[in-house]
């Protein structure tokens, strides 16, 4: 089965580690760098930290709502975070790599199998610039988000 791959990319002015902590932290990090135009909401079932969270993400996309059901795993621990929709098979992971001491390239990627027909065309041709506008959102506020925190802890 052929499946659609989305990903956007930034270096993030923190250090590796502390961008991947606030990516982990389900409760108290990752919700301040959700779009608020895109997500609605992200309430965690089980966990809140890392490997064995799992969430339900609500979105509203061009009118329409969304809920995602996600299970975390961490298959590369402090390096790759992934969340996974066992209904869809839609799996999005968050890949930091250290850029030096202060510095760290953030790539969101997202991939999901692509339905038949039109509808799936439509979908290739359609939801990955969508996605790609959300994820560069999605960085700008997860470096924004770390930069206050740096301001505040002077």
């Amino acid at each position: 089965m052929t499946r659609i791959h989305v990903h956007e990319e930034a270096v993030i002015d923190a250090p590796a580690s502390e961008i991947y902590a606030l990516l982990a932290d389900y409760r108290d990090g990752h919700p301040h760098i959700l779009p608020r135009q895109y997500f609605t909401g992200l309430d965690v079932e089980q966990g809140g930290v890392g490997a064995g969270t799992i969430i339900n993400a609500h979105m509203r996309v061009m009118g329409i709502e969304q809920h995602h059901h996600m299970i975390v795993g961490e298959p590369e621990p402090g390096h790759v975070l992934s969340e996974t929709a066992p209904a869809s098979d839609m799996t999005t992971t968050f890949t930091v790599t250290p850029q030096g001491d202060q510095q760290a390239s953030v790539v969101i990627a997202t991939t999901w199998p692509q339905k038949p027909g039109l509808g799936g065309v439509i979908d290739k041709l359609t939801t990955p610039l969508i996605m790609r506008r959300i994820y560069r959102k999605e960085l700008q506020q997860l470096a924004g988000y770390l930069q206050e925190q740096r301001a505040q802890n002077k």
